[in-house]
């Protein structure tokens, strides 16, 4: 099943993300060579400057999505206000579609 994650970045937090984004990405290449990773990118501002994430990840059930999203070191930093997770069924547009 696929699970969107939904991050949002405490307020002035901006440094924590860039100085946490090399360990991101690679938990994320970490997860796509699973086979866990379905699509991520951050959230912007009127800026152009990142203010969250969505990351959707193919999981087993709730809790494993859980565990996922508590590994991100994003989230390990404290850089998250909230994560919102949610089962999430991909209609339109799916590559893997037939």
């Amino acid at each position: 099943m696929i699970f969107t994650l939904i991050c949002r970045d405490k307020p002035g937090h901006l440094e924590v993300r860039l100085s946490n984004r090399p360990a991101h990405v690679d938990y994320l290449n970490g997860l796509d060579a699973a086979g866990k990773l379905k699509f991520a990118g951050p959230f912007l501002d009127a800026e152009g400057k990142p203010t969250g994430s969505l990351v959707a990840v193919e999981a087993e059930d709730r809790a494993a999505a859980e565990k996922i999203a508590a590994e991100d070191p994003y989230a390990r930093a404290g850089l998250f206000e909230a994560v919102e997770i949610s089962a999430w069924n991909w209609v339109f547009k799916n590559p893997e579609a037939k």
